[in-house]
């Protein structure tokens, strides 16, 4: 369904192309101070235009409908809205014959039966991701300032962002960039052994990942195709004990939030797949102080589906963007043929790198929920 928590539910709803997309938010408690201009932060961080995004630009501009007065929320449900200005709904005109491969096209329309609105993906599109931003400020006052939620890109098109910094300081020079200089949230003061391209240095926190890296997003570019990335979240100030075991632990409800994100393919938590490849002697956490940190923060701060106080890490990978310029043989359900299919319209690059506040609200939402 659309609907996702239990003491903190956040309902998103609308279209790519419709009218407008939006968020009713519930069980947000009474007195948080809120306004319009507290959401633009992290509007502006999920927002078009860099290298390797679309040009489709909007406005953005939310609308709260609900659940606020005299600039404090009401305790009542908050609802918000963000207008759609800027569609161009003729280039999808042909997807409901043929459906974009890689795309919700197809099992949309068989699971609605064609009445589906298929115009920029519908309420499948990324536009969707919008609302759930918005959400995740107002998740983000309630689990309050004393938990920091951050995530960064750290690989585009198999590109690690260790590798993207060092090429850039070596093509630059000191004066021009820098070396990684900082540790993930998987160090927690023994050795990691975990390989570099897992422990990546925060290295582009303030640098923009369309120049970081530009030679990946300009070959894309030039051969009318796509690339994927993987986004890194670390959380600090997680008290120890939030989550319910048995399946409502904490990796299984990030896990959920974050899978309702269009275009995830995979995440990890700690240590992630590497771990299968390790030793217990290597994975484990010995704990080091009588608050629960561990000398290393392998399993990501959360043991037996519960918050161990040290940093939550959890890493997500995201797909290619399935909309390519480049020409693609898929069937025309139409005719029953295959066809050349050139799919028109304005469409990212490499929407990873919108995607690092997205994750950030996903993570919010489930904190919210559980304090």
């Amino acid at each position: 369904m659309d609907t996702f928590g239990r003491k903190f539910r956040v309902s998103v709803f609308g279209e790519s192309h419709g009218p407008a997309v939006g968020a009713v938010l519930d069980g947000v408690p009474a007195g948080i101070s809120l306004s319009e201009e507290d959401f633009m932060e992290d509007i502006d961080r999920r927002r078009s235009g860099a290298r390797g995004t679309t040009p489709r630009r909007e406005a953005d501009l939310p609308e709260i409908l609900s659940g606020v007065f005299d600039g404090h929320t009401t305790g009542a449900p908050l609802a918000i809205i963000f207008r759609n200005t800027n569609t161009r709904s003729q280039d999808y005109s042909r997807f409901m014959d043929v459906p974009r491969p890689g795309h919700a096209d197809f099992v949309a329309m068989k699971k609605w039966s064609g009445a589906n609105d298929p115009r920029g993906g519908g309420h499948f599109s990324g536009r969707l991701t919008l609302p759930l931003v918005a959400a995740g400020v107002v998740a983000k006052k309630i689990v309050g300032t004393a938990i920091d939620i951050n995530a960064r890109l750290i690989e585009i098109g198999g590109v690690t962002e260790m590798a993207a910094i060092a090429r850039r300081y070596n093509n630059e020079g000191a004066s021009g960039a820098f070396p990684p200089d900082g540790m993930h949230g998987l160090d927690g003061g023994g050795k990691d052994p975990v390989p570099d391209t897992v422990n990546s240095a925060v290295g582009n926190r303030g640098m923009d990942p369309s120049e970081l890296w530009r030679p990946e997003l300009d070959q894309a570019i030039a051969e009318g195709d796509s690339l994927g990335g993987v986004v890194e979240c670390v959380i600090t100030g997680l008290p120890a004990g939030l989550g319910e075991p048995f399946f409502d632990s904490v990796e299984s409800l990030v896990a959920h939030a974050v899978f309702s994100v269009p275009g995830v393919r995979g995440i990890e938590f700690g240590h992630g797949f590497p771990a299968a490849r390790m030793k217990g002697s290597q994975h484990n956490d010995p704990f080091i102080l009588s608050d629960g940190k561990c000398s290393s923060n392998g399993a990501g701060g959360i043991n037996g589906g519960i918050t161990n106080g040290n940093p939550m890490v959890f890493r997500v990978a995201f797909k290619p963007t399935s909309s390519i310029g480049k020409p693609q043989s898929t069937l025309d359900f139409s005719t029953g043929k295959m066809t050349e299919l050139v799919i028109p319209g304005r469409h990212d690059v490499c929407f990873a790198i919108r995607t690092p506040v997205v994750v950030e609200a996903a993570a919010a939402i489930v904190l919210a929920d559980l304090v």
